[in-house]
């Protein structure tokens, strides 16, 4: 398990990490989000050691990363798939790892099989494409066949093969126990990924919940309804629980009725549906709802 009690980090007169607390449970896929800026690489950083906190603690099985006996075989860590020597090849990048920790050589070929690198593990290092460069970062975080996973956009540069790889893969590792905590900027794939969610803003934690339970309080849930006699739709549904937008003569969205009774209305009334959509929110509308406030650069909108 990976808890963070209170974690705070300043640089100078800036704030990037403001009491943060969170446990991240075995078991689990945890969802790690925010726009850049929210501090989550800087809270990675804390966890595994790379920057001291202003105050707080970070601790992965209830020990601080730096009093880890063996590091490799406890937390498996991407954060930087360009912190590799650019002038050694993959296979001798992961073997001089594995030295550190008495990590077996067969250990080395089995990663490299397992991250899918192996046509160009005698490359160095330095000319790999950017998905390249992510498996070998993926390969040496299994290296040592941790408990924990903490990875930093693993999905990064990877094509829709290698993308699905990863998230079959976490899948696998948190139905086996081990403790998952992943971060993403693709919301569809992190749908499909996490179990549960942490969402953070300018440095604080705007939510830590069910990515479902997430959904679902943050979202709204919507009926689009087409019909010629849109007028007559809408009085016959209106209520001063139920919201209605017209975005052309014969399309409604609905919001207050599900869509089983916004059909029983319109057939007691004679009134013709052409369309009758239920939608429900997404992940990434929650996640927008969340963060509207904490985005530090924000983009003009296209009318």
């Amino acid at each position: 398990m990976i808890t963070a009690e209170g974690l705070t980090k300043r640089f100078g007169d800036k704030t990037a990490v403001d009491g943060v607390s969170f446990s991240v449970q075995p078991g689990t896929v945890t969802g790690f989000l925010g726009p850049n800026g929210a501090g989550k690489s800087t809270t990675m950083r804390m966890i595994v050691g790379l920057d001291r906190p202003t105050s707080g603690t970070a601790t992965v099985g209830g020990r601080e990363y730096r009093r880890l006996r063996a590091p490799l075989t406890e937390v498996g860590v991407l954060l930087d798939a360009k912190a590799v020597h650019t002038g050694r090849t993959a296979r001798n990048h992961l073997r001089a790892m594995a030295a550190t920790h008495g990590i077996p050589a067969s250990r080395v070929d089995e990663v490299i099989d397992l991250a899918g690198i192996g046509a160009v593990a005698r490359k160095r290092a330095g000319k790999f494409s950017l998905g390249m460069g992510q498996r070998l970062g993926i390969a040496s975080a299994l290296l040592g066949d941790p408990h924990t996973l903490i990875l930093d956009e693993p999905v990064n540069g990877l094509d829709p093969e290698g993308v699905r790889w990863v998230r079959q893969f976490v899948r696998h590792a948190a139905s086996e126990g081990r403790t998952v905590l992943l971060s993403s900027h693709l919301m569809s794939e992190m749908a499909q990924t996490a179990d549960h969610v942490i969402v953070m803003g300018r440095g604080k934690v705007l939510a830590d919940a069910p990515l479902a339970e997430l959904v679902r309080a943050w979202t709204t849930n919507t009926v689009r309804v087409r019909t010629p006699r849109a007028a007559d739709l809408a009085a016959a549904v209106g209520g001063p629980s139920v919201e209605i937008v017209s975005s052309a003569p014969d399309l409604l969205d609905i919001v207050g009725l599900p869509a089983s009774r916004i059909g029983d209305l319109a057939a007691d009334r004679g009134i013709p549906l052409h369309e009758l959509t239920p939608t429900t929110g997404s992940l990434e509308d929650a996640y927008l709802a969340l963060t509207g406030d904490s985005v530090e650069y924000r983009t003009k909108e296209i009318s």
